[in-house]
């Protein structure tokens, strides 16, 4: 895949992951929203949403969401400007692992301690996902964007 494809990537899943993480925040403020994703008790914004589990380090999830989605926006912007300088890739996948890890453990909230899916929590960790991938991706090119053939 080209570096500017992987870059659009990075932006496109990032950017949908900002606005999920703006739907779920605006899910707390009007309860009527999240009848829109609730389709049945397992498959259920609502049951999420009440459940009483949906904040880490007394952080609401959905902050988390939007913190760590702009903060990939940014240090991949970063990353584009300056492309001779390898922290930014690498900041990139720390950043964007340790979201992926967070999204792992709120997956496990979900399905294992309330026993409902949020539809709108998991696009957003799928968003997180891609995220993760892409700036693998991109930390395996060189500054010139071509992948690096010897990773020494």
């Amino acid at each position: 895949m080209r570096t500017r494809s992987l870059r659009n990537l990075l932006y496109l899943a990032a950017g949908i992951g900002v606005i999920l993480s703006l739907f779920a925040a605006f899910e707390v403020i009007d309860a009527a929203l999240t009848s829109l994703c609730s389709f049945s008790g397992f498959v259920s914004c609502a049951a999420v949403a009440n459940s009483g589990r949906t904040t880490t380090l007394g952080v609401p999830d959905w902050a988390w969401g939007i913190a760590g989605f702009v903060a990939i926006l940014i240090v991949a912007s970063l990353a584009e400007r300056h492309p001779s300088d390898r922290r930014y890739p690498i900041g990139l996948v720390v950043l964007t692992g340790a979201g992926t890890a967070l999204s792992f453990y709120f997956a496990y909230v979900e399905l294992a301690l309330i026993g409902a899916v949020c539809l709108v929590c998991f696009s957003s960790y799928v968003m997180g996902w891609l995220c993760f991938g892409g700036s693998i991706a991109l930390a395996q090119r060189g500054p010139d964007g071509v992948e690096d053939d010897d990773p020494a």
